[in-house]
């Protein structure tokens, strides 16, 4: 996909979790006990950044810098890669959103493993992903259990990006995993 189309799906994307925000909520709530009133404020919140890194998509590129003499300096930017986006219990719908948004704006693909605990709105982005457009497999949802997947995950060599939340032991077992596979 073009860089410039980058942030299409995710407008797409940010109407339908508007459409459907109120379901939304009410899995969280399903998922982890939240109210969901609390729910949906994180979700409509979920809203806005949608729209922030679809539109700040088109914007993500190289520069010219100033250099002494006959030269010219120039910066190119491209996506990272294949992201893992490993996401707590506690708010998974938002934090979900929060680690997609910046990489499919800048033209990664993503690995999403939300927690065993808190499946459900996890699963439903997906189906909402797919439904605002992305092509498949640029967003892949692996469900299951935390150990087993966080494994498979940190040690997967075409890995090029981990974004974890969770506690300070864990993290400390995603890095020594993930240090094997530095590139």
């Amino acid at each position: 996909m073009n860089a410039s189309k980058h942030g299409l799906p995710l407008l797409k994307l940010a109407l339908l979790v508007e459409g459907n925000a109120k379901y939304i909520a009410t899995l969280e709530a399903l998922d982890n006990g939240k109210p969901v009133s609390s729910a949906l404020g994180f979700v409509n919140f979920s809203v806005g950044i949608l729209r922030y890194y679809a539109r700040y998509a088109d914007k993500i590129h190289g520069k010219n810098l100033p250099v002494d003499g006959n030269t010219i300096a120039l910066t190119r930017q491209e996506p990272a890669g294949v992201v893992a986006a490993i996401v707590p219990w506690n708010y998974p719908f938002f934090l979900s959103v929060l680690k997609l948004a910046p990489a499919l704006a800048a033209g990664c693909t993503i690995v999403l493993k939300p927690a065993e605990q808190t499946p459900l709105s996890g699963i439903y982005i997906g189906n909402l992903i797919r439904e605002a457009g992305f092509p498949p497999g640029v967003v892949n949802i692996i469900p299951g259990y935390g150990e087993a997947a966080g494994a498979a995950l940190s040690q997967h060599p075409d890995l090029r990006v981990i974004s974890f939340t969770g506690s300070t032991e864990v993290g400390q077992l995603f890095m020594k995993a993930a240090a094997t596979n530095i590139k």
